[in-house]
């Protein structure tokens, strides 16, 4: 059976895995012609799968491949995740600021959710772009994903604009500080509430100087750790739209967010040796390659292209909204 079940997966699994490792080559060559990577790995990979499945179609051998490179690869991703993340970083920030940020993101959510329905964007996409500007760009999207049951187009539609958004905040938010005389702290502050990924928020703040990539920094891993509470909010909204009673643990808490959390929790005791945090990483920027790839194949780009504008405005909305709270919480906290 463990056979046959390999066997099955094994086409779609190479698959994808090839066109990740394009994807990065690509990425790699990028640095070397252009001194950076305009388009990350990430969304390569998603393009080259979308690609690939416009032209060539998806033959019914590859799909149990793909559909496991889409799930459970990325679930165990966001598990290795974990590790990246301590606790006690929670405690540098002061209680203030750790409550703006909150209010924040779970405003933000609100509102961006609220712009999505309105423009005409069906309720789980709506609700994947909210989770995506909101809180980590494609890490909350794809951990919000199969708590909610969201369909491939709907995911790989909400990260390829998200992503391709997430560039363009980088390139132009440091203008803010040029023209508002921002100090190092409060663009820290404003580049951490805004930017979609840690990565981003470094490219974001660096030039800037040291104080606002720490700041940012800071701000940016607050808000991925109320991705936890997020998710557990949209399991058990989703029990009670089912009529569920009683949803189970799986249900109101997947098995990925508690990895999640436990890896976190091992982190910030010390329990992780400092040696093994890279492999980690790698292996989680890894896994997470591959199943974008395999995202990527299984969507028509028809479906993509017939909500795009909608996703696209309903992101650039949701991101001036971000700004306006990131200034209400300088202002309110009198950040200097």
């Amino acid at each position: 059976m463990l056979l046959q079940r390999t066997r099955s997966i094994m086409p779609g699994l190479v698959l994808a895995a090839l066109i990740a490792l394009l994807a990065a080559g690509l990425q790699v060559a990028e640095v070397q012609v252009f001194g950076r990577a305009w388009f990350e790995a990430l969304v390569l990979a998603i393009l080259l799968g979308v690609a690939y499945h416009t032209i060539f179609g998806l033959h019914d051998r590859l799909r149990a491949g793909v559909h496991f490179s889409s799930k459970l690869l990325l679930e165990a991703a966001i598990v290795l995740l974990g590790a990246s993340v301590r606790a006690a970083a929670i405690g540098k920030a002061g209680l203030p600021l750790v409550a703006a940020i909150a209010g924040v993101v779970f405003a933000a959510i609100a509102i961006s959710y609220g712009i999505g329905r309105v423009i005409g964007l069906p309720h789980k996409l709506a609700l994947l772009v909210a989770c995506g500007n909101s809180i980590c760009g494609n890490s909350a999207i794809v951990a919000a994903a199969p708590v909610i049951e969201a369909e491939s187009e709907h995911v790989t539609a909400s990260i390829a604009f998200t992503a391709a958004l997430g560039i363009l905040v980088v390139l132009f938010l440091p203008l803010f500080k040029l023209q508002l005389d921002m100090s190092e702290r409060q663009y820290g502050v404003l580049a951490g509430l805004t930017v979609y990924a840690v990565p981003q928020v470094l490219a974001a703040t660096a030039p800037v100087g040291l104080l606002s990539t720490q700041v940012g920094t800071l701000v940016k891993l607050i808000r991925v750790l109320l991705l936890g509470p997020v998710i557990l909010l949209l399991g058990l909204a989703g029990g009670k739209a089912a009529g569920a009673s009683r949803p189970g643990l799986g249900r109101l808490v997947p098995w990925f967010i508690i990895g999640f959390l436990a890896m976190m929790a091992l982190r910030s005791a010390n329990l992780i040796p400092e040696a093994a945090l890279p492999p980690l990483a790698a292996a989680s920027t890894l896994l997470t390659l591959v199943s974008m790839a395999a995202l990527g194949l299984m969507v028509d780009l028809r479906s993509v292209i017939a909500s795009g504008g909608r996703v696209l405005t309903t992101g650039v909305l949701s991101l001036a909204v971000l700004i306006g709270a990131s200034f209400l919480v300088l202002t309110g906290l009198q950040i200097r």
